[in-house]
């Protein structure tokens, strides 16, 4: 089947913690309004084209990826899922470093499991 470019290739969907928190979009709701529409941009660049890679795509580990967008205070990285056509934002933040902070690693790996278990 052809796939329609006016239709997303996937949905995107926010993770929500057990308190009924959703820490990706209060993350966005953050940021200063150019950033969030660069980021959202991103995201929805994203949703229409899955699957991509670099520069903007790139996968961390089995089941992870991140969204890169440059944004006033850095690199943004928005590290996701994807289940069935599904792509689930799990965590975000502003990298400093080259390398991914573990704690951040380790929040989305979390996340990832504890979307599996429902």
């Amino acid at each position: 089947m052809q796939h329609n470019p006016n239709e997303p290739v996937i949905v995107v969907a926010f993770y929500r913690t057990e308190a009924d928190n959703e820490p990706v979009r209060e993350w966005l709701k953050s940021l200063r309004r150019e950033d969030r529409k660069t980021v959202g941009e991103d995201i929805k660049t994203a949703q229409f084209g899955w699957p991509l890679g670099m520069p903007l795509i790139r996968k961390l580990e089995p089941g992870l990826w991140e969204v890169r967008s440059d944004i006033s205070q850095g690199i943004a990285r928005v590290v996701f899922t994807v289940e069935g056509n599904t792509m689930v934002l799990l965590h975000s933040f502003v990298k400093k470093s080259r390398k991914i902070p573990p704690d951040d690693l380790n929040t989305a790996r979390r996340r990832l499991t504890d979307l599996r278990k429902e």
